[in-house]
């Protein structure tokens, strides 16, 4: 069974930095894609980047592109989202997600449906 436990969130003003971690375990995560996605009050969950477990592909909406950047450490089973230059509509909650699949594109990695392991979410509020 998959597990992910998402830490590193928090309060900080605007243009400030956060790192978000993800560790993820009960299953060799080779053939998987690692996604995180948010959700604000009142809204739909949004993807915000996602990385192939194997190799070095990674996906990124145009929201989030250039001010973040998704890794992962393959020795601790950790996921990371580097987040800078936050602004306040980066304020939600995040969750990390991972799901097995034999072939990846942007548009299945930015579905949240594609994903069937979800994290319990790390609350990040950015202050104007």
């Amino acid at each position: 069974q998959v597990q992910l436990v998402e830490s590193g969130g928090g309060l900080v003003q605007a243009g400030g930095s956060l790192r978000l971690s993800c560790a993820a375990s009960g299953r060799p995560f080779s053939s998987y894609v690692m996604g995180w996605f948010r959700q604000a009050p009142g809204k739909e969950r949004e993807f915000v980047a996602a990385i192939k477990w194997s190799g070095d592909s990674t996906y990124y909406p145009e929201s989030t592109k250039g001010r973040f950047t998704i890794s992962r450490d393959s020795a601790k089973n950790t996921v990371y989202l580097q987040m800078n230059s936050l602004k306040p509509e980066d304020t939600a909650v995040y969750y990390c997600a991972a799901q097995w699949t034999s072939s990846i594109s942007y548009y299945f990695a930015k579905t949240p449906e594609n994903y069937s392991n979800w994290g319990q979410g790390t609350q990040v509020t950015v202050s104007s």
